[in-house]
């Protein structure tokens, strides 16, 4: 079992070229496990984490409805965004600058083969990342993700999450909401969701911008600890 984690922190990345590139990860650890059962070998298999932060993006998971983005290619265009049909789970989310992205590609079977076990694992990270900032974050029963409020009328979603896995080997993964600009979300229903409003970090807190290093740092001193992972 291979617990060590590969770790790295892309910047500010095309969207479609970061899912290439987390594909090509992605099937270099299915490829390897192909051929450890094929040949009886025993190679070890890798694990990634990426840290990405996308320019203005929408995408929708394999059981999502189109329905859910507002906008027509002409819209999209004027608002300087793009959009991706692709294949995680969950409906439609954004990305954009100002949002921690993490898309974690690791054989499970090198910590524990539990896709419920990893996402709670996952909601638990930003659970506890935030609550090092005095937030008392919370999951909503049935829907994956990490809220505020959540048996409030003032309900609100500050991270979302939507996972694909094969074989034991996951990609994609979270979008936190650190200084985000809210105003992209008003052009979706968030993850299919009617009726409940999207946050951010800054916004929460009160402030311009909270540093992105910062948080991500909080996120991976948690991620090891929930994963017995160590990061290269």
């Amino acid at each position: 079992m291979n617990r060590q984690i590969e770790l790295q922190d892309l910047g500010f990345k095309d969207y479609k070229q970061t899912w290439d590139y987390q594909e090509t990860l992605f099937k270099a650890i299915v490829d390897t496990k192909i051929k450890n059962r094929r040949e009886e070998a025993a190679l070890q298999t890798k694990n990634h984490f990426l840290f990405v932060e996308h320019p203005h993006v929408y995408t929708l998971g394999k059981s999502g409805d189109l329905s859910n983005l507002l906008l027509n290619e002409e819209q999209l265009t004027e608002k300087g965004a793009t959009f991706y049909k692709i294949n995680r789970g969950g409906d439609i989310t954004y990305h954009g600058p100002g949002q921690v992205v993490g898309y974690p590609i690791l054989d499970l079977e090198n910590f524990f083969t539990d896709i419920h076990k990893y996402l709670r694992f996952l909601e638990e990270m930003i659970i506890l990342t935030l609550d090092e900032y005095g937030l008392k974050a919370e999951r909503s029963k049935g829907e994956t993700g990490v809220w505020l409020d959540v048996d409030t009328p003032f309900a609100r979603k500050i991270c979302a999450m939507g996972v694909r896995a094969s074989r034991w080997v996951t990609m994609h993964g979270f979008a936190l909401n650190v200084n985000a600009n809210l105003g992209y979300f008003d052009n979706i229903i968030p993850c299919g969701i009617r009726g409940k409003a999207v946050t951010s970090l800054n916004v929460e807190l009160g402030v311009k911008e909270v540093p992105m290093a910062e948080v991500k740092e909080k996120l991976l001193n948690h991620f090891t600890n929930l994963f017995e992972a160590e990061f290269l």
